[in-house]
């Protein structure tokens, strides 16, 4: 939720000095020692029987995961190779088709070409906290998410920071209870939020690790104004810098996922946990001034080679 700024009316202590006399001061008491104040932390709220099973669940799969050679943070390498030809056809995949699309009231997975969709106003990052999430938790995810927006922000060239309030881009560390309680949080960040969306984010099921919702202006047109994250805190730690990693950057204008797409986050196979090289040149593309929000694929196609081309340096 968005803070209030408060303005505070503090004293000011004038000394006033009188020339042309002594003034004999008496030393002041000894001061009593300060009593001793206890800061009260409002006690972090139990988990229930299904939100300890949801971080069983996760544990065990982030574990079978790293056996499996899977979640990987080197970014890629001589294994992964990107061509011009490859570049081009993923980031059509991933910023020109939608991958879910709402049909009566819920979200269903469905591919259907889109057009792009950016943001022009500046993101402001802000990270939102349930009751459940320790304080040197909340310090670690501020930090994971302040170092992630900078290298967002160099690598798009678009304003993109982590603020502490007013921000438009909301990012929500959400144990399962605290999830299927969000509907009044969801609705205050944004007021228009329609009824099925706040359905569907409260009732993520086990198997959807997380989630973003970008919303346009009104009138369907292609620029994001806010946006919100899901981050499950049940994950394990890797998981979790995961999830950030692959939704804020979907936020900002690909939300899809392609199979073909490697090495990359935007690909459901979970081969890679964070940001690579593919994807900061997707979103180097989607952000280049020659490409237009509102473009369909037929349009963005020939501008988006020319990019991938200058890019990669001319490389087939």
């Amino acid at each position: 939720m968005q803070g209030k700024g408060r303005i505070w009316a503090g004293l000011v202590a004038v000394a006033f000095v009188t020339a042309g006399c002594e003034l004999v001061v008496p030393p002041d008491p000894p001061a009593a020692p300060a009593p001793r104040v206890t800061p009260q932390v409002a006690p972090i709220p139990e988990p229930s029987a299904e939100s300890l099973a949801f971080a069983r669940y996760y544990a065990a799969v982030q574990q079978r995961l790293v056996a499996d050679g899977l979640l990987r943070t080197d970014g890629g390498g001589p294994d992964t190779p990107i061509s011009v030809r490859n570049l081009v056809a993923n980031f059509e995949r991933i910023a020109l088709f939608d991958e879910y699309a709402l049909t009566n009231g819920r979200f269903v997975q469905q591919q259907t070409p889109s057009r792009l969709r950016r943001w022009q106003a500046p993101v402001r990052l802000q990270a939102h906290f349930g009751a459940s999430v320790p304080t040197a938790d909340r310090n670690r995810d501020r930090s994971i998410l302040g170092t992630y927006a900078t290298r967002l922000a160099r690598v798009t060239g678009h304003p993109i920071r982590q603020v502490n309030s007013g921000g438009n881009f909301h990012v929500l560390y959400l144990n399962r209870d605290e999830q299927r309680a969000a509907g009044p949080l969801l609705r205050q960040l944004v007021p228009s939020i329609g009824e099925e969306t706040i359905d569907e984010i409260t009732r993520l099921p086990r198997f959807t690790f997380c989630s973003v919702y970008a919303f346009s202006e009104a009138g369907e047109t292609p620029n994001y104004v806010t946006a919100i994250a899901i981050i499950r805190t049940e994950h394990p730690d890797l998981l979790r810098r995961s999830c950030v990693h692959e939704e804020v950057a979907q936020g900002l204008g690909l939300p899809n996922d392609s199979p073909t797409a490697r090495p990359s986050i935007f690909n459901d196979d979970e081969e890679f946990a964070l940001l690579t090289r593919h994807d900061e040149l997707l979103l180097e593309i989607l952000y280049d001034e020659r490409l237009r929000p509102g473009m369909l694929p037929d349009e963005a196609r020939p501008v988006v080679e020319i990019i991938a081309g200058e890019l990669l340096g001319g490389q087939s």
